[in-house]
C-alpha cells in the first residue's frame, strides 16, 4: 500500500496516444495524484488493452495558470510541440521536480534544459505502440519486452518506481546512449515510410521496401557509432528483423499525424540523424533525401491547416 510520503503529484503534458495511455494506467492504480494538462476539457479516459479495457475519471486542466509545481512532469507531446508546452513547464517545474521526457528522438536533456528551470530532466525511451481513437480514448499495444527504458541511475530508478503497479515494464541500462540510438534507428524507417506511403506496418513486408529500409538503417547506424552508440556490425539486419515482428496493422505516430492532416516530427527523427551525421562528418544521403520529403510533406499539411483556419 502506498503511504502518504510515497504518493506523488504527476502532471502529464500532452494526452495523445503515448500520454493518454500512461495517464490512464497511472490513474487506474491510484497510487499518485494525476492531472492532465490539455487543450480541451475532459473528465474520463478509456484505455483499450489486451488485458481488458480501463476506464477512469481524470482531472484535466486547460489553463497553465491553474497549476503549481509538481513532483513529476511526464512530457508526452510530439517533439515539434515542445516549445508550445513552455507555459505549462514554467508553472509545473520547481527545483524538486523531475521531468520525464516521453518523446521520440535523442538529446532530450539538452533540448528541455532551457524550458524547465532547475528541474531535473529524465530521458526515457518509449517502446509501446499507442493509437488515439478519440480525445478520451486510446489503444495500448505492447511492442516488446519493455514499455520504457531509462538510465540506470537515481532518476531512472525513481521513474521505474513511479510506475509500480501499472504493469508497465521498465528496463534500466548503463548504456542509455546505445538504447536511444537503437530506438531512433527503428523510428528512422518505421515512421517516415508509413507516413510517406500512407500505409501501416504491413508495408515493410514488401521486398523493395525492406531493401530500402536496410540501406537507410546502415547509413544511420554509421552515424550512431560515430555518436558513441555501441551498435553491432549487423545492426541494420537486427533492427529490420525487429520491425517485422510488429503487427502488420499497427500504425506509427507519424502515420497517424499524416492521416489526420497534422504536421509531424521529421526533425526529431530523421533530422536528428542528419544533424548528427553533419557533426561527425558521416555522409547521410539517403536520410537527407528522406528528410527533404518529410519536411515538404509536413509543411504542406501545416499550410493546408492554416489555410482552413483563415
Amino acid at each position: 500500500m502506498t503511504g502518504p510520503s510515497d504518493r506523488k503529484t504527476i502532471a502529464i503534458v500532452g494526452l495523445g496516444s503515448i500520454g493518454g495511455i500512461i495517464a490512464g494506467l497511472l490513474r487506474a492504480v491510484d497510487r499518485h495524484d494525476v492531472i492532465a494538462c490539455v487543450r480541451r476539457p475532459l473528465d474520463r479516459l478509456t484505455v483499450e488493452r489486451a488485458e481488458g479495457t480501463v476506464e477512469v475519471p481524470l482531472r484535466a486542466l486547460t489553463d497553465p495558470a491553474e497549476v503549481t509545481p509538481v513532483d513529476w512532469v511526464l512530457l508526452s507531446t510530439k517533439a515539434q510541440d515542445t516549445e508550445s508546452s513552455a507555459p505549462w513547464l514554467q508553472r509545473l517545474c520547481g527545483p524538486r521536480t523531475r521531468v520525464a521526457v516521453l518523446q521520440n528522438g535523442i538529446g532530450h536533456a539538452e533540448r528541455l534544459a532551457p524550458l524547465v528551470g532547475a528541474a531535473t530532466v529524465v530521458p526515457t525511451i518509449v517502446y509501446y505502440n499507442g493509437e488515439r481513437l478519440a480525445p478520451d480514448r486510446v489503444r495500448f499495444r505492447r511492442a516488446g519486452e519493455h514499455e520504457f527504458a531509462v538510465a540506470d541511475d537515481t532518476d531512472g530508478r525513481a521513474f521505474e518506481g513511479l510506475l509500480d503497479g501499472t504493469a508497465m515494464r521498465v528496463r534500466r541500462s548503463a548504456d542509455f546512449t546505445t538504447l536511444a540510438w537503437r530506438k531512433l534507428l527503428l523510428n528512422a524507417v518505421a515512421n517516415p515510410i508509413t507516413a510517406l506511403t500512407l500505409q501501416r506496418q504491413a508495408v515493410f513486408r514488401r521486398a523493395d521496401v525492406k531493401a530500402l529500409c536496410h540501406a537507410i538503417l546502415e547509413e544511420a547506424a554509421n552515424v550512431g557509432r560515430a555518436d558513441g552508440a555501441q551498435l553491432a556490425p549487423d545492426e541494420a539486419e537486427l533492427m529490420l528483423a525487429t520491425l517485422l515482428t510488429y503487427p502488420p496493422d499497427a500504425g506509427t505516430s507519424m502515420y497517424f499525424d499524416r492521416v489526420a492532416g497534422r504536421p509531424f516530427e521529421a526533425d526529431a527523427l530523421t533530422g536528428a540523424i542528419v544533424a548528427a551525421g553533419e557533426r561527425h562528418g558521416v555522409p547521410t544521403p539517403l536520410n537527407g533525401l528522406l528528410l527533404t520529403l518529410l519536411r515538404a510533406t509536413s509543411d504542406g499539411l501545416r499550410d493546408a491547416a492554416q489555410a482552413e483556419r483563415r
